[in-house]
């Protein structure tokens, strides 16, 4: 079944029982107040840019510092929290005319989502031929949210312990593997409690959208030139909303939902039902390059392979590192982008004619990666949990994920598992905001999405244009990439370019065809 009719299967779930600790309410006038103090605060310290604390592994074009912003907004003068902060100045170099100059029109402020990703590295973008132009006229300025790499890092258990591998992917868990997930949510938000303490309930998107004011005074920017993807989109969208007239530039690259319903239980609900049709997406293109792959010349075919790997892999793990988890993770990764497909079905196909090493290479847990991705993680479980009410019954969650596995068996439990911790979360819980701007209080915005987006589902980018008002959305049609602008399509890029240079929109609702698909590549021909 393919994603379109999920959606519907996914939003017909009876979504009761929705309850959590007391939440904090709305932001008030205490939070405001603190965050423009904090702001001029930072404006008048500005940021002493230097070389970068991982400079051996940089290009010196890229320069680092920190700026500090308040733990608690409510106490601006209160403990600080310093976030660590990138940048590449504007080239002024015209790619397609050596002798021009191009003038810098301020700084362009990126957020790669997450939660818990780090966009530090984000101004090395401007070195790739899609980004010169933008990178002739803008400042790239990257940094690390709150609790995310060495901004005030946040952690829920010990990294030693963060990678489970090998293990099990159930698509149909039984009663008793059930009752060891519950268990190990109910450790991981105790853990996320222990090792943060009061603290904890500080990493939301709310004060994330206050801290992008702050951080945008200490650039010294009188209004801020954004780009959001994924998750960056949320809370650039709670930025909007809570300072319209501090906006200049927006751009919303592949659209979380902001409806306060959706936020976010219902949110991972529909993300679930939308890998059912990418993961189809995936196994039909494989099945059209059944001479290169050799695993079914059907959709159909395909998953049978797949379900064969899986259970030989639950039988005797790849390399004592790869179970069906693992397999089921590097599935999920070619989800999120195409150029994937190639070397996911190579290392798949590799796997069952008895040579693992490319699966093993693919799906294996990195040791190396073990710190990063344990505070990532933890990022998303507190941000995600402090922002919104989540069911507090596990007898919500059983029922409503064991409908969805029926029609969309791929990510549903896992998905449920990912964010269970927010069932037993010891933080107050935020209202989430409710996003929306009138005609005339926000300057216009570009929203870009691919139509079949799983990680954040096309309908989201459609809510979000009609919150915002006055906003453009740019979509590619029948595509799936998370993350369109500055990619593959040169329609997108050049709507990208047309506003982030000129200011220039299309009309409401601009589409592209889609980029063209992957070429397929034989097992060690990558």
């Amino acid at each position: 079944m393919r994603a379109a009719a999920l959606y519907s299967a996914a939003g017909s779930l009876l979504l009761t029982g929705l309850t959590a600790a007391p939440a904090t309410g709305a932001p008030g006038a205490v939070e405001s107040a603190g965050t423009a103090l904090a702001a001029a605060h930072a404006r008048a310290r500005g940021i002493d840019f230097g070389k970068c604390p991982d400079a051996q592994d940089m290009p010196g074009t890229m320069e680092c510092g920190t700026v500090s912003v308040p733990l608690d907004y409510a106490h601006p003068d209160g403990k600080q929290i310093r976030l660590t902060v990138s940048r590449a100045v504007a080239t002024h170099k015209d790619p397609h005319n050596s002798k021009r100059r191009v003038p810098r029109q301020g700084s362009l402020v990126y957020n790669p989502g997450g939660p818990g990703a780090s966009g530090l590295y984000f101004p090395l973008i401007g070195m790739l031929p899609e980004w010169k132009r933008i990178a002739s006229a803008y400042d790239l300025v990257g940094y690390a949210p709150r609790g995310v790499d060495k901004s005030a890092p946040l952690s829920c258990e010990d990294p030693k312990h963060f990678f489970k591998a090998p293990s099990q992917s159930p698509t149909y868990p039984s009663e008793s593997y059930k009752k060891e997930r519950i268990a190990e949510a109910k450790a991981y938000a105790r853990g996320c409690a222990k090792r943060s303490g009061s603290k904890l309930r500080f990493y939301n998107s709310l004060n994330n959208a206050r801290d992008l004011d702050v951080l945008r005074a200490a650039l010294g920017e009188d209004k801020l030139t954004f780009m959001g993807a994924s998750y960056g989109t949320y809370f650039g969208a709670l930025y909007a909303t809570l300072f319209p007239s501090h906006v200049r530039r927006m751009v919303f690259d592949s659209a979380v939902n902001p409806d306060p319903e959706q936020v976010w239980y219902r949110n991972n609900l529909d993300q679930s039902a939308a890998f059912e049709g990418r993961w189809a997406d995936f196994r039909e293109w494989i099945a059209k390059h059944d001479d290169v792959y050799g695993l079914g010349d059907t959709a159909a075919k395909v998953l049978r392979s797949y379900e064969k790997a899986s259970a030989r892999l639950a039988e005797k793990p790849a390399g004592g590192k790869v179970g069906p988890a693992q397999l089921q993770g590097a599935i999920l990764s070619a989800g999120y982008y195409d150029d994937y497909w190639p070397h996911t079905a190579a290392a798949l196909s590799a796997y069952l004619k008895g040579s693992p090493k490319l699966l093993v290479q693919q799906a294996g847990p990195t040791p190396g990666a073990a710190v990063e991705a344990e505070n990532g993680n933890a990022v998303y479980t507190a941000v995600e949990c402090n922002d919104a009410a989540w069911p507090t019954e596990w007898s919500v969650w059983d029922r409503d994920n064991t409908r969805l596995a029926r029609v969309a068996p791929f990510e549903t439990w896992d998905n449920v598992w990912m964010n269970l911790p927010c069932a037993y979360w010891p933080a107050p819980r935020q209202r989430p905001l409710d996003v929306r701007t009138g005609p005339g209080e926000l300057p216009p915005v570009l929203i870009m999405a691919a139509e079949r987006d799983a990680a954040t589902p096309y309908d989201g980018a459609l809510e979000l244009q009609r919150r915002l008002s006055d906003s453009v959305l740019v979509t590619e049609r029948d595509a799936g990439t998370h993350g369109v602008a500055g990619g593959a399509n040169k329609c997108v890029n050049g709507y990208l370019d047309a506003y982030l240079l000129e200011g220039r929109l299309p009309e409401r609702h601009a589409a592209c065809a889609p980029h063209a698909e992957p070429k397929a590549a034989r097992p060690g021909s990558q």
